[in-house]
């Protein structure tokens, strides 16, 4: 425990950050367009009636719609010039990795080093707005249908063609606003500007979430107890997060030994890093959106409109059986999906032998691979079982006790992962300014 605590210490030297400028400037930069982008999840698109909007959003926080408005930090609900948030870019970013492994001229592409890649982000854009289009649309037209309950007054004040195209003008250029503002925060700023958008939006909303259970527990509706319980999950489950988000296996990678002139120089040896949750939050928000659908869909139905589909919803709706065995089935398969494509073993062996390595005691090429595969395979067992355990609990919780989607699990993956990133990303920087302070001081001492 000492030594964590000197390490924790060390991370957090004050002295050596007053003087690290460019941190702080990159610091200033992501607090500034991060507060940008919080003004803009508060400026409504024109003509559609705020009213109607809560009253159908109370109704429908257990569906899809009530995820996807958790990670907008609200601007789906308000239905601001954010809504859409940066779901279409990320979408299409996965799209486009699922492409670069099945179509040969993608993958041709994506070994063709910066300026493939260059490429392929050029590609990735355009489809993302292709899909905030898609989506942009079928919101208008949602609108358009949606009413205050028994009332019936309409949310759209003027539907029609001119409120369509003015909502799809409006939801496109938001979401490449916020694809063009994460690329900037990732380029200038510190941490990876997408994950920090949809970081903010989830805290930003906490402290609501955290006053509607308090309110709850005041009114009778959650007892002190399961408060208690809550408070102990939420923090048992974040020290599980940070424990196998921050853990490897790691191979031995061996270098022959060189001859340069007359010298030999033993070969190096390094270790390559496989993390246990190679596949990240991806498999969580996948299964969610998927089993979250029929739900959200019904919810713009009326009574006599497809009954088969209102059924479908009520047995895939939170804390029902069929919802959790099909949420850890597609948790499970997703994990081992998005692996497959993320890291390829017989890409990797590939270059390990062009290099020269191999791994000591298997064999270069074919072998590597196998051992490789073995290895990766083994280690997602262990991520999608984490997976499931992190997300399942929180689930139950949501169902049976109406807690805010805040404290579910993908929530809380997301909040800690991107916190972790970040950090590390901070502790890089003071590391690199260091080094540049000693190398300037040995300089000087030269002279």
């Amino acid at each position: 425990m000492a030594s964590a605590y000197e390490q924790l210490v060390a991370n957090l030297n004050f002295g050596v950050f007053s003087k690290a400028i460019e941190l702080k400037k990159r610091i200033w930069f992501t607090l500034i367009t991060l507060i940008v982008y919080r003004f803009g999840t508060w400026i409504p698109i024109p003509g559609v009636d705020p009213h109607v909007l809560v009253n159908f959003f109370s109704n429908s926080k257990n569906g899809i719609l009530g995820m996807f408005d958790m990670l907008a930090g609200g601007a789906l609900s308000r239905m601001t010039i954010f809504a859409l948030n940066i779901m279409p870019y990320i979408s299409s970013s996965i799209i486009m990795q699922l492409m670069t492994t099945a179509v040969p001229s993608l993958e041709l592409l994506k070994k063709e080093g910066a300026q493939g890649r260059k490429k392929i982000n050029q590609y990735t854009r355009y489809f993302t707005v292709l899909i905030a289009m898609i989506q942009a649309y079928g919101i208008a037209v949602g609108l358009e249908m949606m009413t205050a309950g028994n009332n019936g007054a309409l949310a759209v004040f003027d539907p029609g063609g001119f409120f369509r195209f003015t909502t799809v003008i409006t939801l496109v250029g938001g979401t490449m606003f916020l694809m063009w503002l994460g690329e900037q925060i990732t380029a200038r700023g510190i941490g990876n500007g997408t994950s920090l958008i949809i970081f903010v939006g989830i805290v930003a909303n906490l402290p609501n979430a955290i006053i509607s259970t308090l309110e709850l527990g005041r009114t009778g509706a959650l007892s002190a107890i399961l408060i208690a319980f809550l408070i102990i999950m939420i923090i048992g489950v974040i020290v599980l997060i940070v424990y196998v988000e921050r853990a490897h296996r790691r191979i031995i990678i061996q270098y022959p030994n060189r001859q340069i002139g007359n010298k030999i120089y033993a070969g190096d040896a390094s270790h390559l890093p496989l993390k246990i949750n190679t596949s990240g939050v991806i498999p969580p928000i996948f299964a969610s959106s998927i089993l979250l659908m029929p739900v959200t869909v019904s919810g713009f139905l009326t009574k006599n409109d497809q009954e088969w589909l209102g059924t479908i919803a009520t047995l895939l709706s939170h804390g029902q059986p069929l919802y959790l065995i099909l949420y850890l089935g597609l948790i499970i398969f997703f994990a081992f999906f998005y692996t497959s494509i993320v890291f390829n073993p017989v890409e990797t062996s590939d270059n390990l032998k062009k290099n020269g390595g191999f791994i000591p005691g298997i064999r270069p090429g074919a072998n590597t691979a196998d051992h490789l595969d073995y290895v990766l395979t083994r280690l997602t067992i262990v991520g999608a079982t984490y997976l499931s355990s992190v997300s399942i609990l929180p689930e139950i919780l949501i169902s049976r006790f109406s807690v805010p989607f805040y404290f579910g699990g993908t929530s809380l993956l997301i909040v800690v992962t991107v916190t972790i990133d970040t950090v590390s990303q901070i502790q890089s920087h003071l590391l690199a300014h260091q080094y540049e302070s000693l190398i300037k001081k040995s300089k000087l001492r030269k002279k």
